[in-house]
C-alpha cells in the first residue's frame, strides 16, 4: 500500500542520498531496515531509544505504524515520532515525521536485489529545519553534514548486522 506526500507542496528542504551494497538477501535487508532494535544499534552514540508513546517500541515497523524516538543530538534531548507512510515489500518503504523539531522530515528506503545474496540499498532522506530563515542557515552551516553522517552510520550498522551471523537475533524465527 502506497500513501506518500507530494514533495512539491512542502517547504524548501535538504535532500540527502546514500547508496550501500549489502551481501545479504533483499528480504533480510528490508526487514532489518524496519527493525526498531537495528535502528537503535545504528544510533547508539546519541543514547537513542524507542519510547512508549502510543507507538511501536520493538520489532518490525509495518504500514501505518508509529514509533517515537528519544535521542540526544547536538547536546539536546529530542523526541521525534514517525509513521510508516508507504510500503511495497520488499522493495520500498517510507517513514515520515509526524511530530518533532523539524518542519518536515521524510526518509525513503529503496531495495534492489542484485543477486540472491546481494542487495542495493538506497536511502533518500529529506528534511527542513525549524525556523525558516535561521533553519536554512543551520542547514547550510552544519545540519546537512550532521544528518549525512547519521545516515551513513545507520547504514553501516545495517550492513554490518545483515552480513554477520548475528542477524537472526534481530529477526526471530527467520534463520
Amino acid at each position: 500500500m502506497l500513501r506518500s506526500k507530494v514533495r512539491s507542496e512542502l517547504p524548501a528542504m535538504v535532500k540527502l542520498e546514500d547508496l550501500s551494497i549489502i551481501r545479504a538477501p533483499i528480504d533480510r535487508c528490508f526487514d532489518l531496515a524496519r527493525s526498531v532494535e537495528v535502528h537503535i544499534a545504528g544510533n547508539v552514540h546519541s543514547g537513542e531509544s524507542a519510547v512508549a508513546a502510543g507507538g511501536v517500541t520493538s520489532g518490525l515497523l509495518s504500514m501505518a505504524q508509529n514509533v517515537t524516538w528519544r535521542a540526544k543530538h547536538l547536546g539536546v534531548w529530542h523526541r521525534l515520532t514517525s509513521e510508516i507512510t508507504a510500503m511495497d515489500r520488499p522493495s520500498y518503504f517510507q517513514d515520515t515525521m509526524t511530530q518533532g523539531i523539524f518542519r518536515f522530515m521524510q526518509h525513503d528506503h529503496f531495495f534492489r536485489s542484485l543477486s540472491p545474496n546481494e542487495t542495493e540499498v538506497k536511502d533518500v532522506f529529506c528534511f527542513a529545519a525549524p525556523l525558516p530563515v535561521l533553519g536554512r542557515l543551520a542547514e547550510m552551516a552544519f545540519l546537512r553534514r550532521y544528518m549525512q553522517a547519521l545516515l551513513r552510520e545507520r547504514n553501516a550498522v545495517l550492513k554490518q548486522i545483515a552480513e554477520s551471523p548475528e542477524w537472526p537475533q534481530y529477526l526471530p524465527g527467520r534463520a
